[in-house]
């Protein structure tokens, strides 16, 4: 090969390598990593978390009062007046939290306040509640979608965080909460702390900076309500909840307010 032969072979690779580097550089930049949590975690005696993340969202505890309103939180648990008629039994209104911006969304939901002993007796040694004496939980399957909306309104909205107590979590990496932003992208999946003792209650809580989630999907373990827990000689880990805590909800940006 002569060198006039050798000059065009390396004019041709250097080209290749040209435009190598020029497809490599041009690729794609990675989407930049979405909004970050703040995670609070406890299992055991978790009044104190509890407390922590209630501070975290901010005060005050806004109750049943029409939104939205500039600061504070929510809360949700199945203990008061308004709820009992609707105790031990399937069919809790989807909508029965609307004055304080929570809705579920499909599903058949119970509150009990005989721990689902009347589903399963092995349950008297299962759940214990955080907040006396109700507790919650999915029927015919494991999971609680809710969506926000403005308290007292049908107007998407959208909150800092959310929290929940969880009763008897036995199995790691199952039992979750999936925040999701106001177009349905996932803010990140977390899981619930293991059971530590055999009270049993795990709590698990989210804050963003801004407000930003407009729903939340909740795994409770991974067997539906009535089946034999794995502490019980079970194959599945049965879990219910018990309050739920969440900022308070603003309307979504672009949305106008629609009172009930």
């Amino acid at each position: 090969m002569n060198a006039k032969h050798l000059l065009v072979l390396f004019a041709v690779l250097a080209a290749v390598v040209l435009s190598s580097c020029s497809k490599d550089d041009s690729s794609p930049t990675q989407p930049a990593p979405g909004p970050q949590a703040t995670v609070v975690t406890a299992t055991g005696d978790i009044a104190t978390k509890v407390a922590d993340f209630r501070t975290l969202l901010g005060d005050p505890a806004n109750g049943a009062n029409p939104g939205p309103l500039l600061q504070g939180r929510r809360e949700v648990n199945w203990d008061g007046a308004g709820a009992r008629p609707f105790n031990n039994q399937n069919g809790f209104p989807l909508d029965f939290f609307s004055a304080t911006g929570l809705i579920y969304e499909g599903g058949t939901f119970r509150n009990d306040s005989l721990s689902f002993t009347e589903l399963n007796p092995n349950y008297a040694d299962e759940f214990k509640p955080f907040s006396p004496k109700l507790m919650f939980s999915a029927v015919f399957g494991h999971v609680i979608d809710a969506v926000f909306r403005v308290p007292g309104a049908v107007t998407p909205a959208v909150v800092t965080g959310f929290g929940a107590v969880f009763s008897d979590v036995d199995v790691d990496n199952v039992t979750s909460i999936e925040p999701m932003d106001k177009d349905g992208r996932s803010l990140g999946r977390f899981f619930v702390p293991r059971r530590s003792d055999a009270n049993g209650l795990s709590f698990l809580g989210l804050k963003f900076d801004a407000a930003v989630v407009a729903r939340v999907h909740i795994v409770c373990g991974n067997g539906n309500l009535g089946a034999n827990d794995v502490s019980d000689g079970g194959t599945v880990d049965v879990v219910v909840v018990d309050n739920f805590i969440f900022g308070e909800p603003q309307a979504q940006p672009g949305t106008s307010m629609a009172r009930r």
